[in-house]
């Protein structure tokens, strides 16, 4: 994006918000912050819940937030199901996220009523989401967000 090539890994699925989703088997899901989420964050420090195990959410519900150096900035459900984890490591020493994004870094997990959700994108569906994005964040910046 821009100067900046994103990569991401092939091997899991990704969310409209940015985060990215690791099937763990059964009907459960592991989600994190992408690394283009991260950047835009720049440093994360802080993480809140407003949810706790085991919670019924839905998709797009606001579940937490998240401050970084840069922003302060709500979290969404990527998907509908049961919260059923939250990455203590993550919510103690929330540089983990900064540090490992796609590892040590994730924040939680959600127990889907479909095994494959419909909401969750492809890696080829999420990069071509990412050059949408970034076509519309520049029009914005340049003030033609409705051409």
């Amino acid at each position: 994006m821009g100067e900046f090539t994103a990569t991401f890994p092939n091997d899991r699925s990704y969310a409209k918000n940015h985060m990215w989703a690791a099937h763990q088997g059964g009907l459960r899901w592991r989600f994190g912050l992408t690394q283009y989420a991260v950047r835009l964050l720049q440093d994360v420090y802080f993480l809140d819940w407003v949810v706790e195990p085991p919670q019924t959410i839905t998709h797009r519900m606001h579940i937490g937030a998240i401050e970084s150096k840069k922003a302060e900035s709500d979290l969404y459900a990527p998907i509908a199901g049961t919260f059923s984890a939250i990455n203590s490591q993550t919510l103690d020493d929330p540089s983990l996220i900064n540090a490992a994004p796609y590892d040590d870094g994730w924040l939680i997990e959600i127990d889907c009523l479909d095994a494959h959700p419909d909401v969750l994108l492809t890696p080829e569906q999420y990069a071509e989401h990412l050059i949408e994005a970034w076509k519309v964040a520049q029009r914005t910046i340049k003030g033609q967000a409705n051409e």
